[in-house]
């Protein structure tokens, strides 16, 4: 597939320190430089190829965290070097969003820019690219805001939920009619069997100008900062600039600042084997599995009357487990996590916890 138009960009978000995958991802390196599910290759450079099926290299940004300028480049040496786009702390993607935003209109004020995550895994990248392409045309022709939403397959708690209106504006685009963050069981069961609600996989494509009208309107205190220093984008004078903004900046993400308050917000209903790759239960519902539905990473792992275990583990070491049953077992030099897969979700607050008793050193 070969780039449609020069206008087409894509902002891809590396920022994040993936905490829900600790201990094999870490601050210093995070999942998205990580292969998490054994390819051969990382979730970034997955995420760049993806992208560049369909957009013109020079139109790929990635945006992420200044430490992370330097993995950047040795994952992705073909991204041209001003294309990383450094943040000099993390604020969210709200500010994320502008500060790109910004960016690419000071160079193409006719842009039609995706965002997205850079650790989602896509089993269809065909698809993706067929969904992505008709959200692009879709925003260069209306002053909308789109994101995609993925079909859920069941009552996922750990997903923000899309509702949206059954009267489609053009091919397969909807309006939204609420936004509603990780759900109870309960409420998640209700929104399967109402068949119009989506999962809301953070991905949002619009033209430049929509965007930074939505700043201006509904973020104004961000948006200024940034146009203030707008003369300074694309110069040596940017890193300072930047500098000077971010600490200003409030931390929220675009979904709390704009697309729940706007108007004009659009929904593509998706279907292009998608997951967020969010949680250590995710990657285990993508990787094989044995007889005893067992997902192994590690040459010298025994498993004995083990079933439904998730472990990874170093290839040189030797790990015999006996007796567990939907388990998460995670192996690294310095840190071994031992943790039932329903509580999964706690492993951001196990990490605060070690970082309030033991420092940042397994951090």
């Amino acid at each position: 597939m070969t780039a449609v138009n020069r206008h087409f960009y894509v902002a891809i978000m590396a920022g994040g320190i993936g905490s829900r995958f600790w201990p094999y991802s870490r601050t210093d390196h995070p999942k998205q430089f990580l292969d998490i599910l054994n390819t051969g290759k990382t979730l970034l450079q997955w995420t760049f190829e993806r992208f560049a099926q369909f957009i013109p290299h020079e139109n790929i940004f990635i945006v992420t965290h200044h430490h992370y300028a330097a993995k950047v480049r040795e994952q992705l040496p073909e991204l041209l070097v001003e294309n990383i786009v450094s943040e000099p702390s993390r604020k969210n993607t709200a500010p994320c969003i502008a500060y790109i935003s910004h960016k690419i209109n000071r160079q193409d004020p006719k842009a039609n820019i995706i965002c997205a995550p850079a650790d989602h895994l896509i089993m269809d990248p065909i698809a993706f690219a067929s969904t992505c392409l008709n959200a692009l045309m879709f925003v260069q022709k209306h002053s909308a805001l789109v994101t995609l939403g993925i079909k859920p397959t069941r009552p996922d708690t750990g997903y923000g939920y899309i509702q949206f209106e059954t009267q489609q504006v053009a091919d397969n685009v909807y309006p939204v009619k609420t936004f509603t963050e990780k759900p109870n069981l309960e409420l998640a069961k209700t929104f399967l069997q109402s068949g119009d609600f989506l999962w809301n996989a953070g991905i949002f494509v619009w033209n430049v100008k929509t965007i930074l009208a939505a700043f201006n309107k509904y973020l104004p205190e961000i948006d200024e900062l940034f146009v203030q220093g707008t003369s300074k984008l694309n110069t040596p004078e940017e890193k300072k600039m930047i500098e000077s903004i971010y600490p200003q900046c409030t931390n929220i993400s675009i979904d709390y600042a704009i697309m729940e308050k706007a108007d004009n917000v659009y929904v593509i209903p998706s279907n292009f084997g998608w997951s967020d790759l969010g949680t250590w239960a995710s990657a285990y519902e993508n990787l094989e599995r044995d007889e005893d539905g067992n997902a192994v990473q590690g040459k010298n792992v025994m498993l004995v009357d083990a079933t439904n275990c998730m472990v990874k583990a170093p290839q040189e070491k030797l790990l015999v487990i006996q007796g567990l049953d939907e388990f998460i077992v995670v192996d690294t030099s310095d840190v071994l996590l031992i943790c039932k897969k329903e509580n999964e979700q706690q492993i951001k607050e196990y990490v605060a916890e070690v970082k309030r008793n033991k420092g940042e050193k397994f951090l």
